[in-house]
């Protein structure tokens, strides 16, 4: 048994995984973009992961651009049988390190190419539509014409499942009359609450939700009173974070970046970390303390 068997499992798509999983944006460049600081640096946080107990890893062909995909490959092909990769799709990378929407049927079929070749994959196991509408929060607009392409792309084998990221409940609903969705990727942490009612509606139809940026959009009142929290609990402030979203609902599946094996084994102890009633109401209270800050890009 491995620390983050405490935090449990959840069924993503037809795959039972731990509900503690590795994001891998940040073994990029600065700015998620070009190659790592230090490449076998990227390498040992990768393997250690795998050797931790991680069975979830979440990528992204424009994350580098191919930078992470690679390090992936590299570091862990042949695959564990049990290892579900998760990918998206739906933006590219300027030369100037900028997002740049990549929605059309032509782009998005060159995306799940260039995800296949740099991970060494027949088959993408999960593919989720990155909406691009507005690259900093969802922002309303009919997704039906990007999916109706990715869902062709599954009938052809390629994908196996079909997720969306930076989402509103309207194009999660489009979503569901065109394909079968089996998990959302948006912005959800202790301050940054806009989805409290999808993620109840989710877990209640069995889809998991992805939340990132664990911490992003804290104001500093915020983040001191989790600093708080966190020393008198021993914790670091990113495992106390983790910890609130474990309990939060059983079908949130976490995906916590780092570049350094420390930090990726600290991020994964928050499985251990049980959070009372008490600290749970301290810290239900700090998203109603200030507003919190849209981050960059994810």
């Amino acid at each position: 048994m491995t620390i983050i068997d405490q935090a449990g499992t959840f069924t993503l798509g037809d795959r039972t995984i731990r509900r503690l999983g590795y994001g891998a944006m940040q073994l990029a460049g600065a700015g998620v973009f070009g190659p790592p600081k230090d490449h076998d640096a990227a390498v040992a946080v990768l393997r250690a992961a795998i050797d931790a107990g991680v069975n979830h890893i979440d990528t992204s062909d424009f994350y580098g651009p191919h930078v992470t995909n690679r390090l992936i490959h590299e570091a862990l092909a042949p695959y564990p049988d049990d290892l579900l990769i998760v990918t998206k799709i739906g933006a590219r990378r300027g030369s100037d390190a900028s997002w740049i929407p990549a929605f059309s049927p032509e782009e998005l079929t060159q995306a799940v190419h260039d995800n296949l070749r740099n991970l060494g994959l027949d088959r993408l196991e999960v593919v989720n539509l990155r909406v691009m509408f507005d690259p900093h929060g969802p922002a309303e607009g009919s997704i039906e014409a990007p999916l109706a392409a990715l869902a062709e792309l599954q009938q052809q084998g390629l994908v196996r499942h079909i997720g969306l990221s930076n989402v509103t409940p309207t194009q999660i609903a489009e979503g569901r009359r065109i394909a079968d969705i089996v998990c959302v990727q948006n912005q959800y942490n202790l301050v940054h609450r806009a989805d409290e009612t999808l993620i109840d509606e989710l877990a209640r139809d069995g889809i998991a939700y992805v939340p990132f940026f664990p911490l992003g959009g804290f104001t500093p009142l915020q983040s001191s009173i989790l600093s708080d929290v966190a020393r008198r609990l021993d914790a670091t402030p990113m495992q106390v974070a983790l910890a609130w979203l474990v309990q939060r609902a059983p079908n949130i599946l976490l995906i916590p970046g780092t570049s350094s094996v420390e930090h990726l084994r600290e991020n994964l102890a928050a499985a251990e970390l049980d959070l009372s009633d008490d600290t749970l109401n301290e810290l239900d209270r700090m998203a109603q303390r200030s507003h919190a800050v849209a981050p960059a890009a994810h």
